[in-house]
């Protein structure tokens, strides 16, 4: 293992412990923003759900350019305006005070997340020797989650329920962020990537490309379904807590309950990423969406703490089995002069993060924080549509893949 790390770029490090921090103070905060809106400034659930949604829908429309954007004016450009304009975001989060503010920033914090996180992703892509990727990856989820362990705890003894202060330290940590990244880039200028020589696509063009490829199309149409499920706990699932009298304290509770997610990954994901390598990229995201719509429908049942925190754990699992293998899977079917389009691409899944927040508000509208099957038995339903669309692309890439190896083969024998 020690000399797997010694063959990790330095600036791939940078983004890592960049990542570690950011999700820190992100978790501190964000994940508390629909209980702060219905709690504090007494908005209604559905208008909670709009509001916390309109950053994912600002990631879908942008993400694909975030992602062609950094293939043709290069990664260190796009990395550097995002994360400081992601700094002035949390600024912004910190001073609103009007649910049209939060509207507007959450708006911008899409923006930023969506051109950041793709190319991101791409640069480590490029940096990083392919026997390595798979450990790149996953070191950068884990960075995820080790920020995320400890961050909800903390951003409840900061009151981000009931304050928004936590955003402020959040748009300091992102300005360091940039300066290091800043530094990094300078050191390592000669190693970076050269910009593609080769003209993007317009949107509707690129779109195209991608949606030609059969075993991609189906793979973005089914992670819709699987975001859709994985949205509602940071959403539906907090408000649900919050509003439901049956738990004593339901901010402290899903706290909590963010942390046994993000300790739960750390635990299982080494294991379940080295059982999960040696089958078929594919087949680990089929278990995960079938986890997640199952611990959907188990928050809905649940009625007492011990379940709620079991049904984090396969959730959890199915969120690793999900996402851990995802970035391998899109390198794999990328093309690489277009793997920043690909990244980008992929983000059209968020979708499912737009949907996820208005559907569970609406249905929370109507049936009550009393009624946890009506409201979460058509969230694991709608989660689950995702397996047609995975075991098609399994299907599709277990083919293509043949049929690449048996040319290779008769191309070595002529």
């Amino acid at each position: 293992m020690n000399q797997h790390l010694r063959h990790i770029h330095p600036l791939a490090w940078t983004i890592i412990i960049g990542t570690m921090f950011g999700r820190l103070v992100t978790s501190m905060s964000i994940p508390f923003l629909s209980i702060y809106l219905t709690q504090v400034l007494g908005v209604s659930p559905t208008q909670t759900g709009f509001t916390v949604a309109v950053s994912s829908l600002a990631g879908v429309l942008i993400s694909f350019y975030g992602g062609y954007i950094s293939d043709v004016i290069g990664r260190k450009i796009v990395m550097l305006v995002s994360v400081f304009g992601w700094a002035a975001v949390f600024f912004g989060f910190s001073a609103a005070q009007h649910l049209w503010v939060f509207f507007l920033v959450n708006t911008l914090n899409g923006l930023c997340r969506a051109v950041f996180e793709p190319t991101s992703r791409a640069l480590l892509s490029d940096i990083t020797p392919k026997d390595h990727k798979l450990l790149v990856f996953n070191l950068r989820y884990a960075a995820i989650n080790l920020g995320v362990v400890f961050g909800p705890i903390i951003g409840l003894q900061l009151g981000s329920a009931k304050s928004t202060f936590p955003f402020l330290i959040a748009g300091i940590v992102y300005i360091a962020y940039g300066l290091v990244l800043f530094l990094q880039f300078n050191l390592h200028s000669t190693s970076l990537p050269e910009p593609s020589k080769v003209q993007a696509p317009r949107l509707l063009e690129a779109l195209a490309t991608t949606g030609r490829d059969r075993v991609f199309l189906p793979v973005l149409l089914g992670t819709i379904f699987c975001v859709l499920g994985y949205g509602h706990f940071s959403s539906t699932l907090a408000q649900y807590l919050a509003m439901n009298s049956h738990f004593s304290d339901g901010r402290q509770l899903f706290s909590y309950m963010l942390s046994l997610n993000a300790v739960t990954v750390l635990v299982v994901q080494y294991p379940i990423v080295r059982t999960a390598s040696k089958f078929p990229p594919l087949v680990p995201l089929i278990l995960g969406n079938a986890c997640v719509a199952l611990s959907l429908l188990l928050f809905g049942l649940s009625e007492s703490v011990a379940l709620l925190m079991f049904s984090v754990v396969l959730f959890t699992v199915g969120e690793v089995l999900l996402f851990t293998m995802m970035d391998m899977l899109i390198d794999r079917i990328a093309k690489p002069e277009w793997k920043g389009t690909y990244f980008g691409t992929i983000g059209f899944n968020n979708i499912g993060n737009v949907v996820a927040p208005i559907q569970g508000g609406l249905l929370l509208d109507y049936f009550g924080a009393y009624n946890g099957p009506a409201v979460f038995g058509p969230l694991a339903i709608t989660a689950a549509l995702g397996l047609p669309f995975l075991i098609t692309a399994h299907r599709r890439l277990t083919v293509r893949e043949k049929l690449i190896t048996m040319s290779e083969s008769n191309n070595v024998q002529l």
